[in-house]
């Protein structure tokens, strides 16, 4: 058995997998979208710098968090490259995601309390809906879901 020598200042493509603990198809999926990057060798192999480690734990955790990949490919651009992105500029980041954060948790949460009586299944043109559809209202618009958006009240809802 071969001892993986860590201590380089590049990574391969296996090096980079097994550390990060993300597949080899995974990494190169992140390239082609923009998210890490890698020089080539002489022979065409990829190389990562070491600071690659720390961008892909970050789009792992993003992505976690159901932030769309475009919206973390401009969130990394704004770091600086060939160094290890610093504690302030991860705090940076993740403000500025924070509102949206929040805004989700309170939709999930606007949708679990609701769950009992409307679950958006669709039923919002029927007249019993008095959630969403008070007086069947969107009932005129034509049949099924007309409108779903989870970050209305009730009230609000009832009054579009």
């Amino acid at each position: 058995m071969t001892k993986v020598v860590w201590n380089t200042r590049e990574l391969t493509v296996g090096q980079l997998a097994e550390r990060s603990g993300v597949a080899v198809s995974a990494l190169h999926f992140y390239e082609t979208k923009g998210l890490i990057s890698s020089r080539r060798t002489t022979g065409n192999q990829r190389r990562y710098t070491r600071d690659t480690l720390r961008r892909v734990a970050f789009v792992r955790l993003a992505q976690r968090l159901g932030i769309p990949l475009k919206t973390i490919k401009e969130a990394l651009a704004t770091l600086p490259e060939n160094r290890t992105p610093t504690r302030d500029d991860w705090a940076h980041l993740s403000a500025a995601w924070r509102a949206d954060l929040d805004d989700r948790i309170e939709q999930l949460q606007r949708l679990r309390d609701d769950l009992t009586d409307c679950i958006g299944c669709g039923c919002l043109s029927l007249d019993r809906c008095a959630l969403a559809n008070p007086h069947d209202r969107l009932g005129e618009e034509g049949p099924g879901a007309r409108r779903i958006d989870t970050r209305l009240t009730p009230a609000e809802a009832c009054c579009r």
